[in-house]
């Protein structure tokens, strides 16, 4: 289809109008599927004519190309191996993602599906530090602050990625979506990040540790939610992080439950429950191994404390961590 006369008539006018955008989604789903050849022809039109293309272009782009990626391999609803390859070799072609249509791609792919590899992830994650920390592709372009600083709305695209891969189903953050955050921390200004990013960076790795020492975890939605306090003005970041140890995290702590060695499950309230994970030991030492290795941060600070108030039953492996803080 990228050849055909209706393709090359766009590209020789040079503008994608609103009628050629309901033509082509009239061409594209009225077979009921979208092939290979619809997905070359949507890249080759956005790249050629994507800043030049009617309001409604963006929006069949990324329908289209959600729907090719998600749905083409079996069973649908799943993203391939294979298809999270291309769509990261099409759209990152410079090293990063360059374009706000492709970005949105990136992350409804992300949502839409039951299942995608975790190098998706870990891509998307690492699209945000490259736009934050190197003022690189699309989000380096709409960087609204100095580099180095998270602001407000990437930490919500960053909320809305680990949300996304989360599904519907009580999964863990994983170790490559752990490591990605705490290479944000480390390259970043705790001072000057938006305090959002505190609230989420401790809740999300303590959701890691907490997997990774026999809890079985609440929904990503549950866990990572945001906090409405946030919105309000904060003193300080010591004022801060008291407020999110007394508040946010306090929240969400009997969503977890927890194991013991011998398979005996309990809530952080005392209630018996079942369908513990499992945590690899090479995970449990790599995120012993992690925390503090660049220098302990006020982000891993308040999550130590958090850690030792509440007098969570970490992984032997991970007992290391409640060391590195005072109480």
């Amino acid at each position: 289809m990228a050849d055909s006369p209706e393709v090359q008539a766009i590209l020789a006018r040079g503008k994608i109008t609103a009628d050629d955008v309901l033509q082509l989604r009239q061409r594209v789903f009225l077979k009921g599927v979208v092939t290979m050849q619809d997905a070359e022809m949507a890249f080759a039109l956005n790249d050629r004519l994507g800043d030049k293309a009617d309001p409604a272009w963006p929006h069949f782009f990324v329908e289209a190309l959600t729907d090719y990626v998600v749905n083409q391999a079996e069973p649908h609803g799943y993203v391939s191996e294979a298809n999270a390859d291309w769509l990261i070799n099409r759209i990152a072609r410079s090293g990063q993602v360059d374009t706000l249509s492709e970005l949105n791609l990136l992350v409804k792919v992300l949502e839409k599906s039951k299942e995608s590899p975790v190098k998706l992830v870990r891509f998307a994650l690492d699209q945000v530090q490259l736009g934050v920390v190197g003022g690189k592709g699309t989000i380096g372009r709409n960087h609204n602050a100095d580099a180095g600083t998270i602001t407000e709305a990437e930490v919500e695209l960053v909320r809305r990625m680990l949300y996304a891969f989360g599904g519907p189903g009580n999964v863990a953050v994983t170790k490559e979506e752990a490591e990605v955050l705490f290479d944000m921390n480390n390259a970043t200004s705790e001072l000057d990040n938006h305090p959002a990013w505190s609230d989420l960076f401790v809740k999300a790795v303590a959701n890691f540790l907490m997997a990774a020492s026999g809890y079985s975890v609440p929904s990503r939605a549950e866990a990572l939610r945001r906090e409405a306090w946030l919105d309000a003005p904060s003193p300080g970041i010591g004022d801060f992080m008291n407020h999110m140890l007394t508040g946010s995290l306090d929240a969400v702590w009997d969503a977890y439950r927890h194991g013991s060695l011998d398979g005996d499950a309990k809530s952080a309230s005392g209630s018996s429950v079942i369908d513990l994970p499992r945590v690899t030991p090479e995970e449990a030492r790599w995120a012993a191994e992690r925390m503090g290795r660049d220098g302990l941060h006020e982000n891993e600070i308040a999550l130590i404390q958090f850690l030792k108030k509440r007098d969570a039953h970490l992984h032997p492996k991970l007992k290391p961590i409640l060391q590195l803080a005072a109480a």
